[in-house]
């Protein structure tokens, strides 16, 4: 079974998904996520490359991602790309990904795209509300990517609002079933866990 999960930035996506892989049995599970899937463009420079909105639908090379789904849903092995966030380029290397039984494909903007989204068997949609998702995406990128909680918010302003709005919250629309994550995230992966035995049964 495939299962894709949508939702903003700092929704909780990567957690939840983790509960979900724990859930399913990590044996049985692969995890697919759109952060290795954004364009590699070598013929522009590094200034010209950080220019680059990778919160818009056309930052993601979506054709071979969905390529690579339509493999392992064929039970065919794939070479993942693996790419640098440093560089805003692919690396030289690749991972080679066996399928399993179950695929959890992950990332804020794979509902946007129908040929990927109508490999899911299922979608689930994470939401948390607007302040609580700015303040979990500032300590992240603080903690993680060293940039400055003023730099965080500046970007949400000029940028990761209005992509929000226009490629991801409508695909809310879409979902199997909207996971509400604005408080303790054990108890969104409660009621995860609850829908994914219901489901796979």
């Amino acid at each position: 079974m495939i299962f894709g999960f949508c939702g903003g930035t700092g929704a909780g996506k990567s957690t939840l998904v983790e509960y979900a892989a724990q859930f399913l049995g990590e044996h049985n599970t692969l995890v697919l996520g759109q952060d290795h899937y954004y364009k590699h463009l070598p013929n522009l420079t590094y200034e010209q490359r950080c220019e680059i909105n990778f919160d818009h639908p056309d930052a993601l090379d979506f054709e071979l991602m969905t390529s690579d789904l339509q493999k392992l849903k064929q039970g065919v092995s794939i070479k993942r790309p693996v790419y640098s966030f440093a560089e805003h380029l692919r690396m030289n290397e690749t991972v080679t990904i066996h399928p399993k039984e179950f695929i959890l494909v992950e990332g804020i903007l794979v509902f946007e795209h129908e040929p990927l989204h109508s490999l899911f068997d299922c979608k689930v949609f994470i939401e948390a509300g607007e302040k609580i998702r700015v303040r979990r995406r500032v300590e992240r990128d603080v903690r993680q990517r060293g940039r400055t909680k003023e730099e965080v918010h500046e970007r949400f302003k000029t940028t990761l609002h209005t992509m929000h709005h226009l490629y991801i919250a409508p695909n809310k629309e879409i979902a199997d079933i909207v996971i509400q994550n604005n408080g303790v995230i054990e108890d969104a992966a409660g009621a995860l866990r609850k829908w994914l035995k219901n489901t796979i049964q």
